[in-house]
């Protein structure tokens, strides 16, 4: 027979099992402006609290616009080698494997479509994109200028070999609207053709329809066992935001756009001043 625990000493455990787990099981941050400082790297004092984190139960994972091959280079840094999401939630990516366990491509004509409609709005734009792989490159147009310029890119002649292979998405832009302008622009010209982002300075984006950080970071916390009561996410743009709507608690850069502050459950220090270490060090301890 099984022994029978009274009320109390069942409650006693319960309340032991609560005060051992982590206060999130699942860390999930954007790179760009957030995990990352401006010269991309991450600070001493945020590794530390990463890993007090970590030691304290909790799981952290990458949520970021940027396509595999650009992240892998960073959580070979972190030493983590587990899943990330990447291209906007397009890419599901096995950083120890280094394979993509799901993807997502944007059709090209639908991405070809797309353009026209907004430049029949606004004029010229100028265009990249984003190829689908775990080798695929950054392709970008005559016109067009990066707006990190540390990342690899492969200049084409013209607009036409964008299309050459598969896609995870297209960046815009255009030689006078700011942001939010053309983000505007190209949600009411685009309509149900694509999904319309922004994820950071110079960068207006394309994905597929549907497909957010938020539908890519439900994908990766169901294969780890969390949920969104588990998780608390940081963030500095417009893109982020259907992760934090997710997630359960969402925490803003004192530098993020004012749509994802208005949002936000807290504010906390700009990505220069570690404010993601600040979290995690009252959060977890460290």
């Amino acid at each position: 027979m099984r022994p029978v625990v009274d009320g109390s000493l069942g409650l006693l455990v319960r309340i032991l099992r609560i005060m051992a787990a982590p206060a999130y099981a699942l860390i999930a941050t954007d790179l760009d402006g957030t995990l990352l400082r401006s010269d991309d790297t991450v600070s001493d004092r945020t590794r530390a609290a990463l890993a007090a984190a970590t030691a304290a139960g909790a799981r952290h994972i990458v949520v970021t616009g940027r396509p595999a091959p650009r992240v892998k280079p960073l959580l070979d840094d972190l030493g983590e080698g587990g899943l990330a999401v990447c291209a906007q939630g397009a890419q599901l990516y096995d950083a120890a494997h280094d394979r993509l366990l799901w993807s997502l491509t944007l059709d090209r004509e639908l991405a070809e479509q797309a353009i026209g409609k907004i430049e029949a709005e606004v004029g010229q734009l100028y265009a990249a994109v984003d190829q689908d792989g775990v080798e695929g490159l950054t392709l970008i147009e005559p016109g067009y200028l990066m707006p990190h310029p540390t990342l690899p890119a492969v200049r084409v002649h013209r607009r036409a070999e964008l299309w050459a292979q598969p896609i995870s998405k297209v960046l815009l832009r255009h030689p006078t609207l700011d942001d939010d302008e053309l983000a505007a622009v190209a949600r009411a010209a685009v309509g149900p053709l694509a999904t319309v982002t922004m994820s950071g300075p110079g960068t207006v984006e394309l994905q597929p329809r549907g497909v957010t950080k938020a539908t890519g970071l439900e994908l990766a916390a169901d294969r780890l066992g969390a949920g969104p009561t588990d998780t608390i996410a940081f963030g500095d743009m417009p893109n982020d935001v259907p992760m934090f709507g997710w997630a359960a608690h969402g925490v803003a850069m004192a530098n993020a756009h004012p749509e994802l502050k208005a949002l936000a459950d807290e504010v906390t220090s700009s990505n220069e001043e570690d404010g993601v270490a600040v979290v995690l060090e009252r959060v977890f301890g460290g």
